[in-house]
C-alpha cells in the first residue's frame, strides 16, 4: 500500500472547522454574513454549517443576530487537557513498569477527591481487579494512603467523614485511629499489604508540583511476596514521581 499517497479528505468537514476558526477568531461574535466572507464561503453554506454546528453544540446563536462558539467546545478543549496529560504521564508510567516489572498507577487530588488519572500494565505485569474505585477505598490502596498523607487535618476529617473505612479483605485496616498512624512514613514510600486485595501488595510514593507541593502520586502493584523487592527499588519509584513533577510543570504552562 502507498502510504505516500494523499489522504481522502471530507470538504465539507473542512468548511465547517474553517468556519469555527473564523467564529472563534471574534471573542464578541459575528454576524453571519461577515463569518461567509471571512471564511470564503457561500452565505447560503455558511448558513447550513452553523445551523448543523448549532444543533450539535459547537456554535450559538446570540439574540442581537452574531454567532458565537457553543458550549460543547469548551468540554472538548477539557477533555484535550486531559487527553494532553495522559500523553505526558504514560510514558513515565510505562517505563517504571518495564523497570520494575509491575504495573503502575498515578492519582491525583481533583475536587477534594482521590481519582485514578492513568495505568500501565502489560500481560506480565497486570493491573489489580478494581472491584471497588480508588476514590471510595483509600484506606486500603498505597495510592490513597499516600495522597491521604497529603491532606491537612481539616481536609482529612472531611475526607474521612465522607469515606467509610469499608472492611475490603481481612487485612484492611477499618479503625481510624490506626490507619491515621500508618499515614506517615520516613522514607515517604506507602504501603499495602493484601489490604484492597488477597495476594496483592502496593506501594505509592508523592507526586509534587513546581512549588513541592504534594498534588498526587505514583503507585505500584505486585505480588505480595515482591513487595520487599519493590520496596528496595524505592529511589527509581522517587525518580519517577520528579519525571512527573517536570511534566505536571509542563502541561500547566504549555
Amino acid at each position: 500500500m502507498d502510504e505516500t499517497r494523499r489522504p481522502t479528505l471530507i470538504a465539507s468537514v473542512q468548511r465547517a472547522l474553517h468556519l469555527m476558526e473564523v467564529v472563534a477568531s471574534h471573542p464578541s461574535g459575528a454576524p453571519a454574513k461577515q463569518l461567509a466572507r471571512e471564511a470564503g464561503l457561500p452565505l447560503a453554506t455558511a448558513y447550513h454549517l452553523l445551523r448543523t454546528l448549532a444543533y450539535e453544540g459547537y456554535a450559538m446563536r446570540l439574540p442581537d443576530g452574531v454567532w458565537v462558539l457553543g458550549d460543547r467546545v469548551q468540554s472538548l478543549h477539557g477533555r484535550s487537557r486531559t487527553q494532553q496529560l495522559l500523553a505526558r504521564v504514560r510514558p513515565t508510567l510505562i517505563a517504571l513498569r518495564d523497570e520494575l516489572g509491575v504495573a503502575c498507577y498515578f492519582g491525583m487530588h481533583v475536587d477534594d477527591e482521590i481519582r485514578l488519572i492513568d495505568i500501565a500494565d502489560g500481560p506480565r505485569a497486570p493491573r489489580v481487579d478494581v472491584w471497588v474505585g480508588f476514590d471510595e477505598s483509600a484506606h486500603a490502596t498505597a495510592l490513597g494512603k499516600c495522597m491521604l498523607s497529603q491532606l491537612d487535618d481539616e481536609r482529612l476529617r472531611d475526607y474521612l467523614s465522607r469515606h467509610p473505612l469499608v472492611d475490603l479483605t481481612p487485612n484492611t485496616i477499618t479503625e481510624r485511629t490506626r490507619l491515621l498512624s500508618t499515614l506517615t512514613s520516613p522514607c515517604g514510600l506507602s504501603l499495602d499489604r493484601d489490604e484492597y486485595a488477597l495476594g496483592t501488595g502496593c506501594a505509592a510514593v508523592p507526586v509534587t508540583d513546581a512549588t513541592g507541593t504534594a498534588i498526587g502520586a505514583l503507585a505500584i502493584s505486585c505480588r505480595t511476596g515482591k513487595l520487599p523487592r519493590i520496596e528496595k527499588s524505592a529511589d527509581r519509584m522517587h525518580a519517577r514521581a520528579a519525571e512527573l513533577q517536570r511534566t505536571l510543570t509542563l502541561t500547566a504552562t504549555g
